[in-house]
This record gives structure tokens, C-alpha cells and sequence, in this order.
């Protein structure tokens, strides 16, 4: 009988067998971020069950986080590549302004004139979008000074040319479908839309060639030029992108509300970018999905919602989303440095070890 040790051949550069699905998901920040979002449900639902835990005030969370939800995917994109977008709450408001008064001079209330409004809203994001990718791609100029630059520009351009003042015809067609229609009789309208972008969203990000370019460049920019990614054209193509769902958002936001709300977006794009960092986005790049984005715009809205029905002052909401933040943002930074110990000492082992493992 042989009772040699046995010996195993590992190459160079091998990894160890990864866990399965199941351990994996556990592992996820999504899901532990999920996990939290139901925690504070439950509280909720608890310590106000006649009112919190009710359909038609989950229909109204759906509804509020809806907007936030549209502009949750182009910011996702952007941050996956490492990048930043400070002025899609600006570019929002611009939208919303210029589409506005588009329909105000054409009159009517038919989806005529709605139907130019909404084309001229997404159109007015996608021109700022463009700019904002051209100035960060070409211009090699870092995307915190550029779209803190056409934030100003933007919300500028929208005071400049109504006086400061808010339009408040919009076309009945637009509040009464989009602002206030129900489909099925009990799901928003506006959320049913925001649903639709948001698996769009999802299938190109995790299952076409244009998310795993996004992926790439995020992860290194340099090695995807070297794999023949033009991480030029990909940038621009995902700020232009994110201005265009912005310009969605412009529309959705006036429909909703019936006004162009100037004043009303000035904590927009943070509130945005805490929630996709929330979700499991990392500020460092290469990692995110739309799901996280989702979860993470959940935990806000959730929070202002039950701290009104509770009666607990609404300023406390500002505190817990920042605690959180920061928490999801240290635990991606501790993720990032145990992977990088991890794998420096799998490599020093092999190498010492001569490429083999008993």
C-alpha cells in the first residue's frame, strides 16, 4: 500500500475553487443592503401598522423614489467607469424648464404638444450629456470639475430664462397620464416607466458587450485600451446616456408635480449618488449593479416615509442615510483591501512554493 503524502501540481496564476452561488450571494453587499432595507421595514411596519404597512402608502414610496430611480441608472454607469456626475439634478431642472416652455407656446393639452415637449426634454439632457462626456473624454478634464461646472450651468441657464420663476402649464395629458395615471388601476404610471428603464438598464449593463466595456473601463482604463475598448467614445456615449435619462426625469418630474420645480432639486444628485453607492456601487469603479442601485434609493425613501408617519422629525433621515453611506463605503474600501491582501499572498505562496502545493 502506498503512503506517500499526495502531491498536487497548482500553476502559477491559478485560483482557488470559488464558492458557490449561494455563499456568494450572502457575501454580496446588494443582498446585505437588502437585508437592511427590510429591517427597517419591519421596524416600520411595527411600530405603525395601520398606516405604514399599507398598500397605498408602499404605492406612494414606489411613486416618490420613481424620478430618483431613472436618474439611479446613468449614475450607476458613470460610477461603475470610476466617474462622477454632479449635474444630472441641474440637467433634471434645465429639461423640465426648456420643455415646459416649449409647450407653453405651442397651447394645447393633447399629446401633440406633449409629445414635443418630451422629445425636447430628453433632447436638452442628451446636449448637456454630451458636453459633460466630450469635456471629460477628450478634454481629459476629471468629471468632478466638469459636471460641478455644468451644474451651475445648467441650474443657471434654467433661472436666466424664467426669471427664477416657476411654469406652471403643463399639459393635462401629461399630469393626468404620466403624473397621476395608475395602470392596472393601482400602479403609478410613472413607476411602471421607471420600471421599464430600469430592466433596460440592467439587460445592457450585465449582458452586452456595451455593460462589460463599462465594466473594463471602470476596472482599468489603461487595460482596456490595450484590449482595443475605445474608452473615448464609451465615456461619452455613457455621460450622453446619463443626461438623456435625465432628461426623462425632467419630463417624469413635470408631470408629476405640475411645475418645473427649480428650487426643488438642489439635494437631487446626492441623493442619487448615496444611493447607488448604497447599493453596492464602488467609488473606486468596476463594481455595481441596477438592483443594488435600487435597494440603495429604497432606503431613503422608506426612511422619510416612516419617520413622518411616526412622527419623528424628517432631519433624522439626513443623519441615517449618511451613516449608512459612510458604512457602505467603508466596508467596500475594507472588501478591496482583503481582496488585494488575498491575492498578493496567493501569488508569494506559489512563487515560493515552487508552483506546488501538498
Amino acid at each position: 500500500m502506498n503512503t506517500k503524502p499526495r502531491t498536487e501540481t497548482v500553476a502559477i496564476g491559478t485560483t482557488e475553487p470559488k464558492p458557490n452561488a449561494f455563499v456568494r450571494m450572502l457575501k454580496a453587499q446588494q443582498f446585505q443592503i437588502l437585508l437592511v432595507l427590510m429591517l427597517i421595514v419591519l421596524v416600520f411596519c411595527v411600530l405603525a401598522p395601520d398606516t405604514f404597512a399599507q398598500w397605498s402608502n408602499f404605492r406612494l414610496i414606489i411613486q416618490n423614489a420613481s424620478i430618483l430611480a431613472v436618474l439611479g441608472i446613468g449614475m450607476t454607469y458613470v460610477i461603475i467607469t470610476s466617474g462622477i456626475d454632479l449635474s444630472i439634478g441641474s440637467v433634471l431642472v434645465f429639461s423640465g424648464v426648456v420643455s415646459a416652455i416649449v409647450m407653453r407656446e405651442m397651447g394645447g393639452q393633447g399629446w401633440g404638444v406633449a409629445a414635443v415637449g418630451i422629445v425636447v426634454a430628453v433632447a436638452s439632457g442628451i446636449a448637456w450629456g454630451l458636453l459633460n462626456g466630450f469635456l471629460i473624454a477628450k478634454g481629459k478634464i476629471p468629471p468632478l470639475i466638469v459636471t460641478l461646472g455644468t451644474f451651475g450651468m445648467a441650474l443657471g441657464l434654467a433661472q436666466v430664462i424664467t426669471g427664477g420663476i416657476d411654469i406652471r402649464q403643463v399639459p393635462t395629458v401629461l399630469t393626468e397620464t404620466i403624473g397621476y395615471g395608475n395602470v392596472f388601476g393601482t400602479i403609478p404610471t410613472i413607476s411602471v416607466i421607471a420600471l421599464v428603464l430600469l430592466v433596460i438598464g440592467g439587460v445592457l449593463l450585465h449582458y452586452t458587450k456595451f455593460g462589460l466595456y463599462t465594466y473594463a473601463v471602470g476596472s482599468s482604463e489603461l487595460a482596456a485600451r490595450r484590449v482595443g475598448v475605445k474608452v473615448d467614445r464609451h465615456l461619452i456615449l455613457i455621460y450622453t446616456m446619463t443626461g438623456g435619462l435625465a432628461g426623462v426625469a425632467g419630463i417624469l418630474s413635470l408631470s408629476q408635480f405640475s411645475t418645473t420645480a427649480i428650487a426643488g432639486q438642489s439635494q437631487t444628485n446626492l441623493n442619487v449618488i448615496a444611493a447607488v453607492v448604497i447599493g453596492g456601487t464602488s467609488l473606486f469603479g468596476g463594481v455595481g449593479t441596477i438592483f443594488g442601485t435600487v435597494v440603495g434609493l429604497f432606503i431613503p425613501a422608506v426612511l422619510q416615509n416612516g419617520f413622518v408617519i411616526t412622527g419623528v422629525q424628517p432631519f433624522w433621515q439626513q443623519i441615517a442615510v449618511g451613516a449608512v453611506l459612510i458604512a457602505a463605503v467603508y466596508i467596500d474600501q475594507a472588501r478591496r483591501a482583503a481582496a488585494m491582501r488575498g491575492s498578493t499572498q496567493s501569488l508569494w505562496s506559489k512563487l515560493f512554493s515552487g508552483g506546488r502545493r501538498t
